[in-house]
């Protein structure tokens, strides 16, 4: 058994961050298992190594420490750092290629809002296929494998998508349930590869968590739908896909989740004015652990989680 989380070092974590963290810190230690840090920092103009190391920092006072990963990639399923993994996200691209499902894409964000429905108000930004190959739904009911180059025959700069299908993905959540996502109309095909050559998450996420071994993913709910994207590529890709796991969030009083923006719920703020032992008490009384915010550390916590108290609807505080 073998958890993680996956942070991503653009800030200093907040009370979000660290409730993300001891979730899915408890649920693996609670199963005997391992836990795993992995610093995903694919956007190198939004995350720094300073961060990177502040946020470890910020765990080790918590308490929270890790049996693999992290800077020093300690383990043997490293780099830990997704920043470090370039050439192996390249493998796994070059064998979606062969599959004949990707294709190259051109489209600006322009051009994909203008194919926008007025009904899609809800931030879902559907891509409608603009730049698909006609012959692509023949390829993939035939399951031919033919390869499709992802540079633009204009010469212009492309990304690369990965064509889905008009059909339902199900999965069980280990918190939510039952859950059937059309990715048609979710999210329609979806870009592995950015235009300026960066690495998509999902792509990124399905990889290094089927190479490290994770076998149970747990992160907010406002992931879940992203499940299904994964496990599209699980199957495409025959990887052992983890079990997936989702959490309410924790939100402010006008139900906008935490974010980096809240300074007043960072670390820095934080550690100003609370022991590590009166952070986890908070948490715990939040995620319905205790009937009341008693200061007390991960390993005492760890005796009393238990998933089914944890409550299924976002957490809204004060700020």
């Amino acid at each position: 058994m073998k958890g993680r989380f996956a942070p991503s070092p653009s800030g200093r974590m907040h009370l979000g961050n660290v409730y993300a963290a001891l979730l899915s810190w408890l649920s693996v230690k609670k199963k005997g298992g391992s836990w795993v840090l992995r610093i995903e920092d694919l956007d190198p103009q939004r995350c720094k190594l300073d961060y990177a190391l502040q946020l470890e920092d910020d765990l080790r006072w918590l308490g929270l420490d890790w049996d693999e990963g992290g800077t020093e990639n300690r383990g043997s399923c490293g780099p830990y750092l997704q920043s470090q993994r370039s050439e192996i996200y390249e493998d796994f691209l070059e064998r979606l290629r062969r599959t004949g499902l990707t294709y190259p894409c051109t489209c600006t964000r322009a051009d994909i809002m203008a194919t926008q429905a007025p009904h899609e108000s809800d931030g879902r930004i559907v891509y409608k296929g603009t730049c698909r190959p006609a012959n692509i739904t023949v390829i993939a009911s035939n399951a031919v494998r033919a390869s499709v180059p992802d540079g633009s025959p204009s010469g212009l700069s492309a990304a690369t998508r990965l064509y889905v299908p008009d059909k339902a993905i199900t999965f069980t959540d280990g918190h939510y349930g039952a859950q059937s996502v059309n990715l048609a109309t979710h999210c329609g095909d979806f870009i592995l590869r950015r235009k300026d050559g960066a690495w998509a998450y999902q792509l990124a996420v399905v990889v290094d968590d089927a190479l490290m071994g994770i076998t149970e993913v747990v992160r907010g709910r406002d992931l879940l739908l992203s499940a299904s994207q994964q496990l599209y590529l699980y199957d495409i890709l025959s990887l052992n896909a983890p079990e997936f796991i989702h959490f309410p969030l924790i939100c402010n009083e006008a139900g906008q989740r935490l974010s980096k923006r809240d300074k007043s719920l960072d670390m820095g703020e934080l550690r100003q004015t609370y022991t590590p032992e009166q952070i986890i008490g908070r948490i715990a009384y939040f995620a319905g652990q205790t009937d009341r915010p008693e200061p007390m550390n991960a390993q005492e916590l760890l005796k009393l989680f238990e998933w089914d108290k944890v409550p299924v609807q976002d957490i809204v505080i004060e700020v």
